[in-house]
């Protein structure tokens, strides 16, 4: 597998410009950390409302200087809340769950894996897995049900035992855990800076704690302190025949955490 990749890394100055595609700046979420930065691109396809909830704290300042609370190392770390510790809401209203979404037909996305059973794939760079084709072809709307899938660097709104209790918490994966599927909202995916996320200091507080600086939505930036870079358009023929790669070194244990979405720099 390793060896799969590494030749997909070295091949990527190959492909054309049209297999690249810049991030939105106005969902995109530029985290500054203790550790470096981290570069998100939020998906209100997946959850509308947690996307301007991130939107509205980061414009109103409140995640700047917020402590990394809770890090489980090879799982999740967790920010957001103004008490810095569990339970901590922001002054806004708490949000209903977006555990499943709908996509419509013709919206872009890249399938990988396709199975009697459901399926896997991309809208943008952020993983998710639906029911099956058969299924799907049920839906009397041509819509699609679907749930992020909870790889490594996706991005969710933590919540207490209440399903609507997402407020203003958001964790980052450090590794994958599908069994958080369909039971916490999946607003986004990291696109860089997944390093940064896995070197936030560990621990149930951690004894020294890492934080996040400031955080900002792209699009209120000055245009050269924007993120620098392009992600691989998931819709193109370059990430088909990365995807098809990897799903041939998996074989049998395939799944769609096992794709990494490449990311470039621009400068």
């Amino acid at each position: 597998m390793l060896n799969v990749l590494a030749a997909a890394t070295v091949a990527l100055a190959a492909q054309g410009p049209g297999d690249w595609r810049g991030p939105d700046p106005e969902n995109t979420l530029v985290v500054e950390t203790s550790k470096g930065r981290i570069v998100v691109e939020m998906r209100p396809e997946f959850a509308p409302q947690a996307v301007a909830r991130v939107k509205r704290l980061a414009r109103e300042g409140v995640y700047d200087g917020l402590l990394f609370h809770r890090v489980i190392d090879g799982f999740v770390d967790q920010t957001g809340n103004p008490n810095n510790k569990d339970g901590g809401t922001s002054s806004h209203p708490d949000l209903p769950p977006e555990f499943t979404f709908r996509l419509p037909k013709g919206q872009s996305r890249a399938m990988v894996a396709r199975r009697s059973d459901g399926q896997e794939g991309f809208v943008g760079a952020t993983p998710f897995a639906a029911v099956s084709e058969k299924e799907a072809a049920r839906a009397a709307d041509g819509t699609l049900r679907a749930w992020g899938a909870y790889c490594a660097g996706v991005v969710g709104m933590g919540r207490q035992a209440d399903p609507g209790s997402a407020n203003s918490e958001i964790f980052f994966m450090r590794d994958p855990a599908r069994r958080l599927d369909r039971d916490y909202t999946v607003w986004g995916r990291v696109v860089q800076g997944l390093d940064v996320v896995r070197a936030m200091a560990v621990g149930e507080p951690p004894a020294a704690p890492d934080r996040m600086v400031r955080v900002r939505v792209a699009a209120d930036l000055p245009a050269a302190e924007r993120p620098g870079l392009e992600v691989m358009d998931t819709a193109g023929p370059a990430f088909a025949a990365l995807a098809a790669r990897t799903r041939a070194a998996k074989g049998a244990d395939f799944s769609v955490c096992d794709v990494e979405v490449p990311v470039r720099p621009t400068r």
